[in-house]
């Protein structure tokens, strides 16, 4: 790849990547099914939505994907957003028997690696799911609504 240092180069650059960007984001929706448009899927759910985002391994398709789970969710009704919020708190926490697991594996190995395994285990799913929602645009901005609108549901 070739840098450059001038201003014109620089935004030559910039004009590159942010159209590489868009082409991967696009090859993405292709591939879920979505050909370019930004409203929600109708056919898939919040929860579901967010169990494939966590299961998908590829960056392009999973900036997509992010992307329409923060559509949807900015679309979907009060009942429909207060349930994915639920979710969260229910469906989306440590794997309470892969914590069990790391918890014996400590009792037993007082190693680096136990405790390290137990850390990793006690880490809710939901943190993997934010990190993922965060890489699409408009991410860190939507995750901050979203936990503003939580602060007003914890307050009732």
């Amino acid at each position: 790849m070739r840098f450059y240092s001038s201003r014109s180069g620089t935004a030559d650059a910039s004009s590159f990547l942010g159209d590489l960007l868009d082409t991967l984001t696009e090859r993405g929706r292709a591939l879920l099914g979505r050909k370019g448009d930004r409203e929600a899927i109708p056919q898939l759910d919040l929860i579901a939505m967010s169990e494939l985002l966590l299961s998908r391994r590829g960056e392009a398709s999973g900036v997509a994907l992010a992307q329409t789970l923060l559509a949807s969710y900015g679309t979907a009704t009060d009942t429909g957003r207060l349930a994915f919020l639920q979710a969260l708190a229910d469906r989306f926490g440590p794997d309470r028997r892969r914590v069990e697991h790391a918890i014996e594996a400590v009792r037993k190995d007082h190693g680096t690696e136990a405790l390290e395994a137990l850390h990793a285990a006690a880490e809710p799913r939901r943190q993997e799911l934010f990190r993922r929602l965060n890489l699409a645009p408009g991410g860190t901005a939507a995750l901050i609504r979203m936990r503003a609108e939580l602060s007003d549901h914890v307050k009732e």
